[in-house]
């Protein structure tokens, strides 16, 4: 398949994203929540056996493109701010036209990170010299320790839904006395992000700075890498601050970071929080299990421009399948195994809060517990 036809199959693409909206009723739905999963659950090769199989085959040249989309979106939304600010004087326009930006800013970074993401994960291109410049490029963008992050983030799909190995978001132990208190309103949002970065998750914590945290062992070069790429990005930012100033830097820049990290935040934690859906202990989790343990919810207008990351179930399941393929695999799925489905159709942001709320609530468990529901 040439460039000619993946970039047709895109516009394809986001011809049949628009239809989606304007057409409710070809969204993937939720199917159920209230049932719990079936004692007797399918192996992982049953389940991949009902998928076409080049879901799972990533094209460079179809990934490059939406990296490319990804670039020129930010730039294109960063340019037309820069010279339609100055054209009016009215002040309530002016704040309108900024806080536009940020919202569209930060759904635009947060699609790259998508993509930076998919490089982690092998999803990207076959080629993993590629995967890692692009992730690192991408994710130095936003601040983030790609080679780090990519090596957390696999432990967390090594050991989704067991809340004595999962990497964030877990049910803590009564014995590890957590603080309910210390937890910020919706985690601090973009700024919770970033400080897990830095000091990871009670009680597990990891830091992605820490380049002698045994997570990181064997990877010390390409850790290195990503944090020297990571410094490049602040020099880049100092030498903009010192030509334009803190204000400029803030809005063009700063708070669409921000923004992005919320979506993290919100993103991460609606991925694994629901009522009736299970977290285990160790000796009673398995891959499949915590695998499925996954909610699926769709991001309304921004479902596509954040690639896909809320068609979830089979992203666990099988990593290898590029964003572009995920929502076909997903009806495979669902049509083959409609009861292993969990989905959520409540709008994002009352969902976090009613989640997050709960969490704040039930989030102590006692140290014999075996399989945890939110109430």
């Amino acid at each position: 398949m040439n460039c000619v036809t993946e970039v047709n199959s895109i516009i394809a693409s986001l011809i049949k994203a628009a239809f989606l909206y304007s057409n409710p009723q070809t969204k993937i739905r939720g199917i159920n929540l209230d049932t719990q999963l079936p004692k007797n659950l399918p192996s992982v090769i049953e389940i991949k056996r009902v998928i076409p199989s080049h879901c799972f085959v990533p094209s460079t040249c179809r990934s490059l493109l939406y990296a490319l989309k990804d670039v020129v979106q930010i730039l294109f939304a960063w340019v037309l701010l820069w010279y339609l600010l100055p054209l009016t004087n009215w002040i309530a326009l002016k704040v309108l036209m900024i806080f536009v930006y940020w919202g569209i800013q930060g759904t635009f970074f947060m699609g790259l990170f998508v993509m930076g993401h998919d490089c982690g994960h092998g999803s990207f291109s076959k080629y993993r010299l590629l995967n890692d410049v692009v992730g690192t490029i991408s994710h130095a963008f936003l601040f983030v320790p790609y080679y780090q992050w990519k090596l957390t983030h696999q432990n967390h799909h090594k050991f989704t839904g067991n809340m004595d190995k999962d990497e964030v978001f877990y049910p803590a132990r009564a014995s590890q006395k957590p603080s309910i208190n210390s937890v910020l309103p919706g985690f601090g949002y973009g700024i919770g992000w970033f400080t897990y970065l830095f000091i990871g998750y009670f009680p597990r914590r990891v830091s992605h700075f820490n380049l002698f945290d045994e997570m990181f062992r064997g990877h010390e070069v390409a850790c290195t890498l990503s944090l020297l790429t990571y410094g490049m990005n602040g020099t880049l930012c100092y030498w903009f601050y010192l030509s334009y100033g803190f204000k400029i830097l803030f809005v063009f820049y700063l708070a669409p970071l921000f923004i992005y990290g919320s979506y993290m935040v919100i993103v991460t934690f609606l991925h694994h929080s629901e009522v009736n859906i299970p977290w285990y202990a160790d000796q009673n989790w398995n891959y499949v299990k915590g695998q499925l343990s996954t909610i699926d919810r769709n991001y309304g207008l921004v479902h596509h421009a954040i690639h896909c990351i809320g068609t979830h179930q089979m992203h666990h399941m099988f990593t290898k399948i590029p964003h572009y393929h995920l929502e076909e695999a997903t009806r495979h799925f669902r049509s083959a195994f409609p009861e292993l489905v969990k989905s959520c159709d409540e709008p994002i942001l009352s969902s976090f809060v009613r989640m997050f709320k709960k969490y704040n609530q039930q989030q102590v468990v006692a140290d014999n517990a075996l399989e945890v529901y939110y109430k």
